[in-house]
């Protein structure tokens, strides 16, 4: 995808008096988990003409300019009558003040919560606002009379879905998205996006798959032909699939024996970003997350969470030197809840003093809680690096109770299977991947060649590994072969435990090939590796890679192979 293709807004009829207008990012859009793939996105608005006008859901700061140009030169702003919002966050702000100084006479649509937060952004107390809680309705004329469904989440406790009986379409905002850009606005070919939208959902439907159940409920009785997304391709030919992919990835969620609740607060959505970060990197390691954002849930909800949970972890901005009340309350909620054998974890953000934060591991250390992961503070906006040392830190927190867990049930021995599966032997390599600021790596002994032509290889990478983020389709890797008699110390290097965020290549001689990952240099040889898809294969990814590239080091050396007794350990 060209990193120099400037932002665009692609303009096209959907449906009868239906037209989306499509903002489009073609590289990553801003620090945030979800858009880690790096494939750029969409930020999807639409206009319904009936005999009244509404826009539904204009994009954030990044497209003001651009979006209100676009539409400009197809409608008169002065006649859009309605603007109906799916969600309200600062970033729209700009857009929305910009958009009122054109067209004074629009009324505001939107959810209870959202309504709130809206006049907040805005800073207007006397905005018009038409708030939607589920029975009202909207008529545009021309057979255009809107329902309007919410579908709350703790990230998003202002969801409204807007459905139009006149088209059957469904404007589902966050829900059935994907962060990609393309000139494709429907779903055709969809198989091939379908990893973008399990990555979407992964990171921001999982630690809510509770409510995004319950939306699903909702949603099921309505004669639907189409998603209309916030982000991505609209889904048009998927339609079936893709929900019945939201049932069984929601029952995933369910089904896992482990969960921790996810408690906090936010003020300018960092403490939610870290949250969302950590909720990623504990649900990929087989945890499921009970996310509860405390400014919206009652007191039994987080009693409950809490209770049913192995562990819990609470976050919190700093406001005047204090956590929220919301988040006070949490904690007391907690601390007369949870027993001290619980494993507990504590993180926020704030501009220029961490005191929240302090004195809620201060309180938690003085009740006798141990900690999943060191405290985690971020000053201001959280960056790439930052991220990634969150989802180490919520992977890390999964493994410790798995790990509890294990112990209370002794292992079972090895069965006949088991020990056949684990005479298969496979050669030893490490595994190296960079991104940005960001690098990894992981031993690898289930590494096959799979295509002569192209040179193809695939290399099987356990979900909970920290690497497993840089493998998705796009991606560049180095599989570096050892070499039988030095690989031991590197063996080691790459086994012991790292800390989130640690440098896996510190003290180990590397250097960078022209695919920007490192090569170790005391491997026997390596391979450049181009990701092209993946399959999900139990408890590991399956990555198939083309090689781009590759060398040998050591002409005369032997390839280490590992010898195993099991099939069901390294």
């Amino acid at each position: 995808m060209p990193e120099n293709k400037p932002r665009d807004v692609q303009v096209y009829p959907i449906a009868t008096d239906t037209t989306v207008f499509r903002s489009r990012s073609w590289t990553r859009l801003r620090f945030e988990i979800e858009y880690a793939l790096a494939k750029g996105t969409t930020a999807n608005s639409y206009i319904i003409k009936g005999d009244k006008i509404a826009l539904v859901d204009p994009p954030g700061e990044t497209f003001t300019e651009i979006f209100l140009k676009a539409l400009q030169q197809r409608f008169d702003l002065k006649k859009i009558d309605y603007v109906i919002l799916g969600h309200i966050n600062p970033n729209r702000a700009a857009t929305l003040k910009a958009l009122l100084e054109l067209a004074p006479q629009i009324t505001f649509v939107c959810s209870n919560p959202g309504a709130k937060n809206l006049r907040g952004a805005l800073e207007n107390p006397d905005l018009p606002v038409m708030v939607m809680r589920g029975e009202e309705t909207l008529d545009l004329g021309k057979g255009h009379h809107l329902q309007f469904i919410p579908t709350p989440n703790p990230r998003y406790p202002d969801l409204l879905c807007t459905y139009d009986p006149q088209t059957e379409i469904l404007y589902t905002d966050k829900l059935f998205g994907a962060h990609i850009c393309g000139d494709q606005v429907f779903d055709e070919g969809w198989e091939i996006i379908n990893e973008d939208k399990r990555y979407y959902f992964d990171c921001l439907m999982a630690p809510h798959a509770r409510q995004v159940e319950t939306a699903l409920d909702k949603l099921g009785d309505l004669p639907v032909r189409m998603y209309a997304t916030g982000h991505g391709p609209l889904v048009r030919y998927s339609l079936i699939e893709l929900t019945e992919f939201y049932r069984q990835w929601c029952q995933e969620q369910a089904s896992q024996d482990t969960s921790v609740a996810l408690i906090y607060a936010s003020a300018y959505g960092n403490t939610a970003t870290l949250a969302q970060a950590i909720a990623r990197g504990m649900t990929k390691a087989g945890v499921a997350v009970e996310s509860i954002n405390c400014e919206f849930a009652d007191p039994e909800e987080i009693r409950a969470a809490v209770e049913k949970a192995s562990g819990f972890i609470i976050g919190s901005p700093t406001l005047g030197g204090h956590a929220p009340t919301p988040v006070q309350v949490a904690l007391g909620i907690v601390l007369s809840t949870a027993t001290n054998n619980k494993l507990a974890g504590v993180f926020g953000s704030f501009g220029w003093s961490g005191e929240a934060v302090d004195i809620i591991e201060g309180k938690l250390k003085d009740a006798g809680y141990r900690f999943g992961f060191e405290t985690i503070r971020v000053k201001f906006k959280p960056n790439d690096a930052t991220l990634q040392m969150c989802e180490e830190a919520g992977t890390d927190f999964a493994q410790a109770l798995k790990k509890a867990k294990k112990v209370r049930t002794p292992s079972q021995p090895a069965t006949t299977v088991e020990q056949a599966v684990g005479r298969v032997v496979g050669s030893l390599c490490i595994l190296t991947a960079k991104q940005g600021d960001i690098s990894s790596a992981m031993l690898a002994s289930w590494v096959s060649q799979a295509s002569f032509n192209p040179p193809g290889l695939t290399v099987a990478v356990a979900k909970d590994r920290a690497v497993e983020s840089l493998t998705h389709s796009g991606n560049k890797f180095v599989i570096n072969v050892l070499k039988e008699g030095n690989h031991i110390g590197l063996m080691k290097h790459f086994l012991k435990p790292f800390g989130p965020g640690q440098d896996r290549f510190e003290s180990v001689a590397t250097q960078e090939v022209e695919n920007g990952c490192p090569v170790l240099n005391d491997a026997l040889a390596y391979l450049e590796c181009s990701v092209k898809t993946r399959m999900e294969v139990g408890d590991h990814w399956l990555v198939y890679a083309t090689v781009d590239n590759g060398k040998v080091l050591d002409g005369e050396g032997v390839t280490a192979v590992h010898h195993r007794k099991s099939g069901n350990h390294y």
